[in-house]
């Protein structure tokens, strides 16, 4: 999301707001991802101080706030695109090359969590900077409307998910919370974060469930079921042509086998199992999400 000023005669240019609560309050309200930079350290003489803030967007523009001139700025940009793709935060040290050397390092090397980078700027100072990206909430798509799914439903927005229901038009009185409903299964499913699916359909719409989820870049894609009915589902889907490689997307029975029996702890264990997925490989970090 940008605000542009008119430039005659080239594309416009992104306006850089310097109300920085109201424009990342914005943003978070949106589902936008962004990112926060924030200088921690100078030495010697640098246009930005400690404390100085910048926002930058998912297009890899300074939309709020201010860290300096073009010294930093592309070392900066080029750390919140790489924080936008794994949602890791970052500690960039801009440094002027006889220090780089006389610590040892190249510019673009990483030592101990620090990336370092060079200063070409005539002020030869030093700047700290830490990277944070705040990403949007991930979404859970509930297909069916089976007393799993509205367990489910009940016990998602706890943990940060938005949800998105579908199911048949007659059944989507059953959930009574927050979300997006979709009549049916064919819906197109948007969202800013991160995707993830639970087909809980309970043999009323499975096939036209899972097809659905299919089309999805969802990164997990759970199915409510017993072994002997995934498989069968797959093989019928295998014969309408869907590839081995594709059927793999498909996981079940979704949840972790913690012997859940009623809905409830049916849901419970599905959603450990999520935000074990969704938190692998980040529990080193230090990621927010709005």
């Amino acid at each position: 999301m940008k605000h542009s000023v008119p430039v005659s005669g080239k594309e416009a240019a992104p306006e850089v707001v310097q109300d920085l609560p109201r424009l990342m309050n914005r943003l978070q309200g949106d589902n936008e991802p962004f990112v926060l930079a924030t200088v921690v350290r100078t030495i010697s003489v640098t246009a930005a101080k400690a404390g100085a803030k910048a926002v930058i967007d998912s297009n890899g523009d300074i939309v709020g706030g201010w860290i300096g001139g073009g010294c930093a700025r592309s070392a900066v940009i080029k750390a919140a695109k790489s924080a936008f793709k794994d949602g890791q935060t970052r500690l960039i040290s801009l440094q002027p090359a006889d220090l780089l050397a006389e610590i040892g390092v190249e510019a673009g090397e990483e030592r101990e969590g620090i990336q370092f980078a060079r200063n070409m700027c005539p002020s030869q100072g030093t700047m700290d900077i830490f990277i944070e990206p705040v990403l949007p909430r991930p979404s859970l798509v509930i297909y069916g409307a089976s007393p799993v799914a509205v367990a489910l439903a009940s016990q998602a927005p706890s943990i940060g998910f938005d949800l998105t229901f579908c199911a048949p038009a007659e059944e989507l009185s059953v959930f009574s919370g927050a979300g997006k409903r979709a009549e049916g299964f064919d819906s197109p499913i948007r969202s800013n974060g991160q995707i993830y699916s639970i087909i809980s359909t309970q043999g009323r719409g499975d096939l036209a469930a899972l097809k659905a989820a299919l089309l999805t870049d969802a990164r997990h894609i759970g199915f409510v079921g017993s072994r002997r009915k995934i498989a069968a589902l797959k093989a019928k889907l295998r014969e309408e042509g869907v590839a081995d490689q594709t059927l793999d997307r498909i996981k079940g029975p979704a949840g972790l086998d913690l012997g859940a029996i009623a809905p409830e702890e049916i849901a419970l264990s599905i959603l450990a199992e999520l935000l074990m997925i969704r938190r692998s490989g980040h529990r080193q970090t230090n990621i927010h999400h709005v």
